[in-house]
């Protein structure tokens, strides 16, 4: 019974991690040299940001995304939401420098949370196409732009990029760029077979019209935060989401360095899990439960029969290391290959304890 059980465990992770190598490798770019531009809206929400937008903001204002007068063809609007440090006098300096700055104050008595913040941006944003990231992010290159909005130009609705972390010393910061890693393969893959279910509002691109769409949908309003994955799940649809891969179009913030501030900022992440597609959420819970099965059988074949289960998962687990492995080189994320078995075990972990956000409860606040 235990062979059987675990065989069925085997051939579920099997398919899924030759499905998300096959997928990912086949992910290709969109040039967009040669596309005719549009311009576009930068929108970014802050709320006592200041630091944050005094180092990173220069660079998403730098951009190489010219006319054909070669002036800057976008703007960046920054919703300062009732900040009560620095952020109103650095987005005051800033705009002496940068004239394609937009700046939308919302007193502190009138702050609501992001997606007010984010609406309000949205009534002042002057063009059809928008890219959305976080104060806390800078861009990998000064194309991220132009290469981030190229899906747009020809058809598509929802970009969904990579929103990567610095890398810094420690077990703990490996794991949070392996998780990011992690998502990003999953969500990327199932995008591409036409079953786009989530995004990160660190980096992604819309047009006005689903941005629209997404805010007068009843579930937008259902938490105060998930306005990237809640918008794939009203506006997306198998052929108006794109995905880019490109390592110029990344963008870049610190990850948390505490655990408890990690944890905090990933039940507020995973609240948006229950507000999926029946089918996408089967998908993944099948993914989740198999990958589980994996090591609790692991465990009860060291106790029970120590021979043929354990060498079937562990063909399993090199199957999964090395596609790992592909993946992490392609986003340029360095984490050693010893610490892949670690933050395997440790994904499982990571579901059990993440399970009540992720079914039924809420995070209730933005920050």
């Amino acid at each position: 019974m235990l062979l059987f059980v675990v065989v069925v465990v085997f051939t579920m992770q099997c398919v899924f991690g030759a499905f998300f190598l096959l997928r990912f490798h086949a992910l290709r770019n969109i040039h967009a040299d040669t596309l005719n531009r549009y311009p576009v809206s930068v929108i970014i929400c802050a709320k006592n940001e200041a630091e944050q937008l005094s180092i990173n903001l220069p660079q998403v204002l730098s951009q190489v995304y010219p006319d054909k007068y070669d002036r800057s063809y976008y703007e960046v609007v920054v919703i300062n939401d009732g900040s009560t440090d620095e952020t109103t006098a650095i987005l005051n300096s800033l705009k002496l420098e940068y004239p394609h700055l937009v700046v939308v104050n919302i007193d502190v008595g009138d702050s609501k949370g992001k997606k007010n913040a984010l609406a309000m941006g949205l009534q002042k944003a002057k063009h059809y196409m928008l890219l959305m990231t976080d104060a806390d992010c800078k861009p990998a290159s000064n194309n991220w732009l132009r290469l981030m909005v190229a899906p747009l130009h020809i058809g598509k609705e929802i970009v969904a990029g990579y929103g990567g972390y610095y890398t810094k010393l420690g077990v703990f910061n490996a794991f949070v760029r392996w998780e990011t890693m992690h998502t990003y393969l999953q969500y990327s893959t199932y995008a591409s077979i036409g079953m786009p279910y989530m995004a990160v509002g660190r980096n992604m691109a819309c047009t006005r019209t689903v941005l629209e769409k997404a805010i007068k949908d009843p579930i937008w309003h259902a938490i105060p935060s998930g306005d990237d994955d809640l918008l794939v799940q009203i506006a997306g649809t198998a052929t108006n989401v794109a995905v880019v891969s490109n390592p110029d179009a990344f963008t870049y913030s610190a990850a948390k360095a505490t655990i408890a501030g990690w944890i905090h900022q990933k039940q507020r992440h995973l609240s948006t899990g229950k507000y999926y597609k029946t089918s996408t959420q089967l998908l993944l819970g099948g993914y989740a439960l198999s990958h589980a099965g994996i090591w609790i059988l692991m465990l009860c074949s060291v106790f029970f029969v120590p021979k043929l289960p354990i060498i079937i998962i562990l063909i399993r687990c090199v199957l999964y290391w090395w596609v790992w492995k592909r993946v992490l080189n392609r986003l340029n994320e360095k984490i050693p290959l010893y610490l892949l078995p670690l933050f395997d075990l440790g994904w499982m972990m990571y579901n059990f304890a993440f399970l009540p956000y992720i079914t039924w409860k809420n995070k209730k606040n933005w920050k």
